[in-house]
């Protein structure tokens, strides 16, 4: 999801109680501040020699041990308003990948993309999701892509010699 897209949904929901879901059915503590926004812009060089660049909004979220039995989750307004300051002191890249940082005492320290998001009651709830590492010189390295393998049409799935097992 891209800043902008973010934004748009937390402005079209500011009434709302604003909850983030890192793993199914896990969600971060209500005692979480908005504690750094960080403004990345990342240039790499991969395995097949490709450079490249792009900028990343990454929000970091932190649980307050002091408020461990708050029950009350940050408004989508409130959270607004605060990346709304940040915006005016750094702007944002609209056009970013938006990530959250994120963890706690059983989850290791991440950066998770947003999946998706769904609104049930007065809850606007972010899904996060852990992204695989991938290769992206797949070609020049010689890694065969596993989704063309995986289906040929050269033999019958189910013939002894098919591509199924």
């Amino acid at each position: 999801m891209k800043t902008q897209e973010l934004f748009s949904i937390l402005e079209q929901n500011q009434d709302k109680s604003l909850l983030f879901e890192y793993i199914p059915n896990a969600f971060v503590g209500a005692n979480y501040h908005i504690t750094e926004v960080k403004h990345i812009t990342i240039n790499s060089v991969d395995c097949g020699a490709q450079t490249d660049n792009w900028n990343e909004t990454i929000i970091q979220l932190w649980e307050s041990p002091s408020e461990i039995d708050k029950t009350n989750f940050m408004s989508v307004y409130k959270a607004l308003g605060i990346l709304n300051k940040v915006g005016k002191i750094k702007p944002y890249d609209l056009n970013a990948e938006i990530k959250f940082e994120y963890s706690n005492k059983t989850f290791h320290t991440a950066q998770l993309f947003v999946s998706d998001f769904t609104i049930e009651n007065n809850k606007l709830i972010i899904k996060l999701s852990v992204e695989q590492t991938d290769c992206k010189a797949k070609e020049a390295c010689g890694v065969p892509d596993q989704k063309k393998e995986l289906v040929t049409n050269d033999e019958p799935c189910c013939s002894p010699s098919g591509n199924c097992c």
